[in-house]
């Protein structure tokens, strides 16, 4: 479906302008620019890019369309900022839940938590990422690297510290990233057995986590030498 626009949508020649460098210059703006984004998340993770508007956003988010495009030129300009912005949240949670582990086992531990928690707390982003796969490709390949990214040279670095089991980390990273992007889908995104709405689950339940975290904790722990037969 494609999207309606009129005169009275269209960004005045200032707005213009400070769109195209996409940065508000006052806290207020930087306010503004949040709260857009925020309602951005909730339409687009509700009904989906292409149902989606502009007005429907900045009705939600009460401000005039004008004042949405002196901040996100296009729908798409705006759709391929989210990405960029989730993903950008999810590397903070994951760094601040991960901040002071023990080692990289624990690492991995708090790690997964973290990200089930956004993942429940943010239940549009499934939806987001796999339309920005056609929407906006390049976002969507951001996401994914920018998480992999910090993942890789952790591994590398325990790794390297002889704390884990030495493989190639590039390819271990986007394994345990899979790990945690199907296990998320399974028990917080799609709909629980014989429910038609996705259950409100606001974490990931305990007899789940704990099997995952022994299953990659075990993979992931160096291999017990045996001793040398005499």
């Amino acid at each position: 479906m494609q999207e309606h626009t009129s005169t009275t949508s269209q960004p005045e020649e200032g707005a213009e302008k400070q769109a195209k460098g996409n940065a508000p210059l006052t806290a207020r703006g930087e306010a503004t620019r949040r709260r857009i984004l925020d309602v951005a998340e909730e339409v687009f993770g509700e009904i989906g890019y292409y149902e989606a508007s502009v007005s429907e956003i900045t009705r939600r988010a009460k401000v005039a369309q004008g004042t949405f495009y002196i901040y996100f030129p296009t729908k798409r300009d705006i759709f391929a900022e989210l990405v960029r912005d989730l993903s950008q949240q999810l590397r903070g949670a994951l760094r601040q839940a991960t901040a002071g582990s023990s080692g990289r086992l624990e690492t991995e531990r708090r790690g997964f938590k973290a990200f089930f928690s956004f993942v429940a707390s943010h239940r549009g982003l499934y939806r987001i990422v796999q339309e920005a796969e056609r929407v906006a490709p390049e976002a969507a390949q951001e996401y994914y690297q920018g998480i992999s990214q910090g993942y890789i040279r952790g591994l590398r670095s325990a790794m390297s510290e002889g704390t884990v089991r030495d493989m190639e980390p590039e390819p271990l990273a986007y394994a345990l990233m899979g790990i945690g992007h199907f296990v998320a889908l399974r028990y917080l995104i799609w709909p629980a057995d014989n429910q038609e709405e996705p259950a409100q689950i606001h974490d990931l339940p305990p007899e789940v986590f704990e099997p995952l975290m022994s299953f990659i904790e075990q993979g992931l722990a160096q291999p017990a030498h045996k001793d040398t037969p005499k």
